[in-house]
């Protein structure tokens, strides 16, 4: 494990070109088509229970009629009649409870399939864009926007297109019934229906737009909580618990806000359709009333109008229903479609990295953070140097010199603006992304660990990495005896915070050793620990350096006293490279003057990195 020449056993034979990803939809069909589409025969199943849920919702009031009108005649109504009336209409609205039973069951199972699937292609995207993306958006608006807006698409998923159909098939089934009795009252009703419809369509547009906002806000909210705590420990060291809570009042307030003007603007559609059935109930038992008093229908009739008028109402209301879900799902479609349609400058080629030790060279490099805007300042401005294989070089340089952002294209975190970065004389641009970060290890000063098993924690929950492995990894970077405390071995949770800055390092040393890299970035491993831990970690960096090729961002000068060359950053260009000893012999060098000095800080000799 100390060598990188030798193939580790996690490593693929053979590198593989990465894999096109998907074009992702962006409009509401298309993301029916993509989610939906897998789930055809369960949505089939789900269509075929409202169908046959309405087919027997119709007859309902067909048998009503029948009982009453038999009932209506007193004593000369068949006993056995009315009791086979009254058991059919028991199991058939039984039969209708058991169907919308059912289709609540299988339009739950499809929705969450759906939006499952949803949740993991967000992650799976989110994760391959750049970091420019990254840093635009906070962690907890990332977490709103793969979690609370996918679950406002839940009901689009399950049950949107088939109950929009079963809601036009009832509510045609009711105005057919209509006309069968009375065309002049089926003329009536369905001219009621279609006014009922234009004017819900008018104002189903109006809570689109408060819903995105509300949802903005809502991201904002769970952006704002991450952060604070994020910084927990600084906001209570320095007493400023009171000021953040009123900040959150004001963040909470703008969602709350927001939240209730969309919820009056989306209730606007029931509303609406509230008062219009209002008057239809009004008319039509009016109208049955009045036929019934005339001696032109029966008694049976009147009361099938007033069923009818309910399976009018029943549909609309669904349809207005499914209208505020479309509003609220229109808002988290455009949201999500966002995000889908970022697109990765970042993508790798199909060229294979030789194997071993790997020489790295920068020619001409530039990089800016903001490459669309030409006023913006290089933080790297035509950088060139050449690493030989195997060695390591210190690379040292005042703050904001550009050291962490030159490691950082080396592993493709970003791209180079200009010029090109080669390992092995491969053009890094060339090789696929998951081989380069497979050969490229990058080890920071602030560890991330998770909640979860020490071995998870090695592994970045890799199933295929053994216990025996993540054990010799622990015992290669000197963690033995605190291996052999833990009651369950590498299977025991490691929970944040558990650990000290030395054990973290070597714990991130460890996970460099499962991987096997050929070329390591280290920075500053060493900056925050005491004398005895860092012999500790010296003696696991010598192992882990052994055979490879390194850079180590320096802040204190022993730091490099190991390593093979120096390079000196300043200004985002390169003010000094070449061999360590070389270099502190010559005392005009830079080297030599922050050995005399002493020091690599703000208050350096004038001139020193200047």
């Amino acid at each position: 494990m100390t060598a990188s020449a030798s193939p580790s056993p996690l490593q693929p034979d053979a590198p593989q070109p990465d894999a096109p990803r998907p074009e992702r939809p962006s409009t509401a069909l298309g993301v029916l088509a993509t989610y939906l589409g897998p789930l055809k025969w369960q949505v089939m199943a789900l269509a075929a229970l409202l169908l046959t849920g309405t087919a027997l919702n119709l007859s309902l009031p067909q048998l009503l009629r029948q009982f009453v009108d038999n009932a209506k005649l007193g004593g000369a109504a068949d006993p056995g009649l009315l009791a086979r009336l009254a058991g059919l209409y028991i199991a058939l609205a039984v039969g209708v409870q058991v169907m919308t039973a059912g289709a609540t069951y299988v339009g739950a199972r499809v929705g969450w399939t759906a939006t499952n699937r949803l949740r993991a292609d967000l992650m799976d995207h989110l994760l391959s864009l750049d970091m420019r993306e990254h840093k635009e958006r906070t962690p907890g608006e990332m977490i709103e926007r793969i979690d609370g807006d996918v679950t406002a698409l839940s009901n689009f998923f399950s049950q949107f297109a088939v109950r929009v159909f079963g809601a036009a098939l009832l509510l045609t089934g009711a105005l057919i019934m209509f006309f069968r009795e009375d065309w002049r009252v089926g003329l009536g009703v369905t001219t009621f229906t279609l006014i009922t419809l234009i004017a819900m369509n008018r104002v189903r547009k109006l809570g689109v737009e408060p819903t995105r906002l509300e949802r903005e806000s809502s991201a904002r909210l769970f952006g704002f909580v991450e952060e604070r705590l994020t910084g927990l420990e600084d906001i209570r060291s320095l007493g400023a618990g009171g000021h953040h809570l009123n900040r959150f009042l004001s963040v909470q307030r703008e969602f709350f806000t927001r939240s209730i003007n969309s919820w009056r603007r989306r209730s606007v559609v029931w509303q609406l359709s509230m008062l219009l059935f209002a008057v239809g109930y009004v008319a039509v038992l009016s109208t049955a009333v009045g036929l019934y008093a005339a001696g032109t229908i029966t008694l049976g009739t009147a009361f099938l109008m007033y069923q009818y008028m309910t399976l009018v109402e029943e549909p609309i209301d669904q349809l207005t229903q499914q209208l505020q879900d479309l509003q609220k799902a229109g808002a988290s479609i455009g949201r999500v479609s966002e995000l889908l349609a970022l697109r990765t400058a970042v993508t790798g080629g199909d060229t294979p990295l030789p194997a071993g030790p790997l020489a790295l060279d920068f020619r001409d490099v530039s990089f800016t953070y903001a490459p669309e805007d030409p006023e913006a300042r290089g933080v790297l401005s035509g950088v060139t140097f050449h690493l030989p294989a195997g060695q390591t070089v210190g690379l040292l340089g005042r703050t904001g010199s550009g050291k962490t952002t030159l490691t950082r294209l080396i592993s493709r975190l970003y791209d180079a603006t200009a010029g090109e970065i080669t390992l092995g004389g491969v053009n890094i641009t060339h090789v696929p992304l998951k081989e380069l970060r497979r050969r490229v290890a990058v080890v920071t000063q602030d560890v991330q660990l998770f909640q979860a098993s020490v071995r998870d924690n090695l592994s970045f929950f890799d199933p295929t990495v053994t216990d025996a492995q993540v054990e010799a990894a622990l015992h290669e970077v000197g963690l033995g005896l605190w291996l052999s405390r833990l009651e369950q071995g590498v299977r025991t949770p490691l929970p944040t915070g558990s650990l000290s800055a030395g054990e973290a390092q070597l714990l991130a040393f460890a996970r460099v050793m499962l991987r096997d890299p050929s070329v390591i970035i280290l920075d500053e491993p060493s900056s925050r620990l005491d004398p005895a831990t860092e012999a500790l970690l010296t003696a696991a960096m010598t192992r882990l350096l052994s055979g490879r090729t390194a850079i180590i961002i320096a802040h204190r000068l022993d730091t490099v006293a190991r390593a093979d060359r120096i390079l000196v950053l300043g200004g985002g260009e390169v003010l000094e490279d070449g061999p360590r000893a070389d270099l502190a012999r010559d005392p005009s060098s830079h080297y030599a003057a922050l050995l005399r000095a002493g020091t690599l800080s703000e208050d350096a000799p004038e001139g020193v990195l200047a």
